[in-house]
């Protein structure tokens, strides 16, 4: 199988570890095969979008969702690194308002299934990051929502000293209690 899948302790969201082949010359391994992922996350979600971004060291992007259109990811790394946090804000799930975190680089290969019903957010910790995912639904920015990445309620550890440089649209988010929820 191409990828080894291990559960968080939120047993929706996935980690996915590709098969990589690597030698002298470098590496090769499939990013993505629609077939391997559903038989090897048991899921049939079909992805219709996918998006890269390219941020600077200390940029913090999230937590966001959409709460029409709500969009599961598959997130990566391919240059760089990040620390990638999900939030379950599904207000009738047993891990309701816990979050996930884990490194994402562009040497791990490691990708992360962000379900539906997740807010998402990574904060840079490289000099730059190229981070890819795809999407099942479209974006809708009428519908895209922000939770504060600070959220005393929520708790992320974030790395140390982190001091995020914030979208204006980040800093105006809101705490989980405010916000609008699945």
């Amino acid at each position: 199988m191409p990828y080894t899948v291990t559960p968080t302790h939120i047993p929706d969201l996935l980690i996915l570890e590709p098969k990589v082949f690597g030698d002298a010359r470098g590496f090769f391994f499939e990013s993505f095969n629609q077939q391997d992922f559903n038989q090897a996350t048991g899921l049939d979600v079909q992805f219709v979008q996918d998006n890269h971004s390219r941020s600077a060291q200390g940029v913090l992007r999230g937590l966001h969702y959409q709460l029409q259109q709500p969009q599961g990811k598959l997130v990566r790394v391919v240059r760089g690194a990040v620390f990638d946090v999900a939030v379950d804000i599904r207000q009738n799930s047993p891990t309701f308002g816990q979050w996930a975190g884990i490194e994402l680089t562009e040497d791990n290969h490691k990708q992360v299934w962000v379900p539906p019903g997740f807010a998402h957010g990574f904060v840079v910790l490289s000099d730059s990051a190229d981070f890819l995912y795809k999407t099942t639904d479209y974006y809708a920015p009428q519908h895209e929502r922000c939770i504060a990445w600070n959220d005393p309620a929520i708790g992320i550890t974030w790395p140390p000293g982190l001091q995020p440089q914030l979208s204006a649209k980040d800093q105006a988010a809101k705490p989980l209690a405010e916000a609008e929820l699945f």
